[in-house]
C-alpha cells in the first residue's frame, strides 16, 4: 500500500500498511475447507473509497500524477458506517444460513481494517474477542493481506474441523464472508 498512500494525507497515512499473503486451496473428500460464501458489491460506495487515477477510466499522465490522483482516497466516516454494518450482518448472515451458533464457531477471522468495525461484527456475531484473530496493530490495514496473514500467525492454534468465518470489507464497495472448516 505505501506505492498509493500520501504521506501527508493523515486520513490514510497512518491506517494503510504493506503486506501480502497467500492461502492454499486443494480438493478434499472429507467435507473440509470452504463449505459457504456470501459475496456483495455497491458500486455507489466507489466515491468514498478509491484511487482517482490509473486504469481505462483516468489512465496515468503527468496531469494526474502532479493532480495526486494515483493515491488512495478514503471519506472515513461513510466507509466506516458501511463497513460496520455490512461485514456484520454479512457474517451473521453466514451464520444464520448454515445453522451456526456463535458456540459452533472456533475463530472469526476479520479483514483488519478498523478495531471498531472488527468488534461490531464479533457482537453481531455473538462471539467473544477470545475468538477474533487480530493483528491490526502490528501491521496496520494490509488489505487483500489481512486475513492471509492472520491464518498464518494464528495458524498453531488451529485444529482440524474448526469452524471459521472470513470477513472482509473492501473498496467499491465490497464485502463477504467464508465459512471453512479447517482441514489439518
Amino acid at each position: 500500500m505505501s506505492s498509493i498512500v500520501d504521506y501527508s494525507d493523515r486520513s490514510t497515512c497512518v491506517i494503510f500498511g504493506d503486506g501480502a499473503g497467500a492461502v492454499l486451496l486443494e480438493p478434499n473428500t472429507e467435507g473440509l475447507g470452504i463449505l459457504d460464501s456470501i459475496l456483495r458489491s455497491d458500486g455507489s460506495g466507489r466515491v468514498y473509497l478509491h484511487q482517482k487515477g490509473g486504469g481505462s477510466v483516468k489512465p496515468a499522465s503527468h496531469a494526474t500524477v502532479d493532480a495526486g490522483d494515483h493515491y488512495i482516497f478514503q471519506d472515513g466516516q461513510p466507509v466506516f458506517k458501511f463497513a460496520v454494518t455490512n461485514m456484520a450482518d454479512v457474517s451473521a448472515e453466514i451464520m444464520e444460513k448454515n445453522n451456526l451458533k456463535a458456540e459452533d464457531v472456533a475463530w472469526l477471522v476479520p479483514h483488519q481494517a478498523n478495531k471498531r468495525i472488527i468488534d461490531a461484527t464479533a457482537r453481531r456475531m455473538g462471539v467473544g474477542s477470545e475468538k477474533v484473530m487480530l493483528n491490526i496493530e502490528k501491521y496496520g490495514n494490509t488489505t487483500s493481506g489481512t486475513i492471509p496473514l492472520c491464518l498464518w500467525e494464528w495458524e498453531k492454534q488451529l485444529h482440524k474441523g474448526d469452524n471459521i468465518v472470513l470477513a472482509a470489507f473492501g473498496g467499491g464497495f465490497t464485502w463477504g464472508s467464508i465459512w471453512i472448516k479447517w482441514a489439518y
